[in-house]
């Protein structure tokens, strides 16, 4: 067996939001702080310690996912350096992502999930 080294450069609890603007609010008033990073109607990024937050709205494609409550709205994404080594090493561990990688307005990521079916976004930032 070949083990696949893969490392990681941090994470962050992310939040899909199709009612953007309403929980970008929300947690600018809950954490009485503004945005460190916001891209309107697209992605607001909280930094607390020990913790970055981010809160995007889904592509028209993803939204189906996001409009109903029977389903978590968290997602785990996972920066990487190679998104196509991370694809690869969840397809050795039996847990391939299902989709194909897309382009975002921060980078490239992919939607897989976990063995429990809890979302993983993996993330490769642009260069």
């Amino acid at each position: 067996m070949i083990e696949m080294i893969m490392q990681y450069t941090y994470g962050l609890v992310t939040i899909g939001a199709v009612n953007f603007e309403n929980l970008v609010n929300f947690y600018t008033k809950l954490l009485k702080q503004n945005p460190a990073n916001l891209i309107p109607q697209v992605y607001a990024e909280f930094q607390l310690a020990g913790l970055r937050l981010g809160i995007f709205k889904p592509k028209q494609m993803h939204e189906s996912e996001f409009n109903t409550s029977a389903k978590s709205q968290i997602s785990l994404c996972l920066e990487v350096s190679n998104l196509e080594e991370a694809i690869a090493h969840l397809t050795f561990l039996g847990y391939p992502p299902p989709g194909e990688i897309t382009t975002a307005s921060h980078g490239r990521e992919i939607y897989a999930y976990d063995p429990n079916g809890n979302r993983l976004i993996l993330h490769q930032a642009h260069n």
